[in-house]
């Protein structure tokens, strides 16, 4: 058995001061180790597959990171962990539970994972170690990560056995963003789905109010990644091609970690339902360098423009509810420059538009590695 500190520290000479996890009783010492340094970062998540992409933005924005999580919840990080950290090879360090392992006994819901965990890394082309039981073994484990993460840039993993660290209370809370009252603008258009304007036209209305070399743009995976390509292809754009739904904790992270960087995520309705929890984790954090623009047309628009349930989903009230500072709905571009230049803390606009594309709508030719070592040298981190 370690302390937690034993690995804290060795990680933290590593380079490791990042952290974004959903708890564990294993992990219990481990995370209020790390929560009550004020020198390292610790965000609380709502689900594994946000921690994953949080440490992803993180690690984008100079910080290497880890994401800490039960196993029974690995299944919530599998589509960041196969489709963002491998696509656009991230190497965020895992620290994963192993609840339900053989010989152990634990709760019936843990048996099947419990027994598939390490075959489920393997799977995902996830190297994985058991975590150091032993202050010796903590440099040969640490160095082994190093070696992979400097030769692959993907993910390694760490097993959590039961007992593994000695307790450690939990000897400060995590910091609290202002309680400042939220704005809450209706700009008051209610045009008819055919009246809205399109996502292109929102798009190049984003593109024009954001000239600066301080704003980065993330663009949800699907048609608003591609059209905000044809329509201007800066280095200080990211274009997701997986993990739907991860482009507001991608987004966090990344803002987080460079709160010199102004960092504007385009979302759809689709993806933003799919991982909705996050809106209350920005809202809880609130870095006043994010803006988060839903771009809503009620539709899965690139598999056919299946609808969605956003025709009776009120983001705006949403937002405002979760503690974005500035919050507004719209279903006009010209709304959308003057709401930027206004904000004053974490953003969030509903945008209604109508579904379509450009036609011929081109993909990136620039593969995800390039896009994102583009945008990395762009901003200073390129490793």
């Amino acid at each position: 058995m370690i302390h937690a500190r034993d690995f804290v520290e060795a990680a933290r000479a590593s380079g490791f001061s990042w952290y974004a996890g959903v708890p564990c009783s294993f992990l219990t010492p481990f995370i209020n180790f790390v929560i009550s340094d004020p020198a390292l970062t610790y965000v609380s998540s709502a689900n594994e597959g946000d921690a994953v992409a949080a440490a992803a933005g993180a690690w984008i924005g100079g910080r290497r990171s880890i994401a800490m999580m039960q196993n029974s919840g690995l299944g919530n990080a599998v589509s960041p962990l196969t489709s963002l950290t491998h696509t656009f090879r991230i190497p965020v360090l895992v620290i994963c539970t192993h609840r339900g392992a053989a010989g152990v006994k634990d709760e019936p819901q843990h048996e099947l994972m419990g027994a598939i965990t390490e075959r489920l890394f393997d799977t995902m082309a996830i190297p994985v170690a058991t975590f150091p039981r032993e202050g010796s073994a903590i440099s040969p484990v640490l160095k082994n990560v190093d070696a992979h993460m400097a030769r692959e840039r993907r993910p390694y993993a760490l097993v959590m056995e039961k007992g593994t660290c000695e307790a450690h209370p939990l000897e400060r809370t995590a910091d609290k963003r202002s309680t400042d009252a939220v704005a809450m603008q209706d700009y008051g258009h209610a045009r008819p789905p055919s009246q809205r304007p399109t996502r292109e036209d929102a798009l190049r209305a984003l593109i024009d109010a954001t000239t600066d070399d301080t704003t980065v743009i993330i663009a949800t995976t699907g048609y608003t990644g591609r059209e905000l390509y044809a329509i201007a292809d800066r280095p200080s754009h990211l274009y997701m091609v997986g993990s739907m739904g991860c482009g507001s904790s991608l987004g966090l992270g990344l803002a987080l970690a460079r709160p010199d960087l102004r960092v504007i995520v385009v979302d759809g309705d689709g993806a933003a339902l799919m991982r909705m929890g996050n809106l209350a984790t920005v809202g809880a954090y609130a870095p006043t360098n994010l803006v988060h623009l839903l771009l809503d047309n009620e539709a899965h628009d690139s598999t056919g423009a299946q609808a969605t349930v956003t025709a009776y989903t009120d983001f705006a009230a949403i937002a405002s509810a979760c503690g974005y500072h500035s919050v507004c709905r719209t279903d006009a571009c010209e709304d959308l420059a003057p709401f930027l230049d206004t904000g004053d803390g974490a953003q969030f606009m509903h945008m209604k538009i109508r579904t379509g594309a450009i036609d011929p709508l081109p993909r990136p030719t620039m593969q995800p590695p390039e896009v994102l070592d583009r945008l990395m040298a762009h901003i200073g981190t390129a490793k």
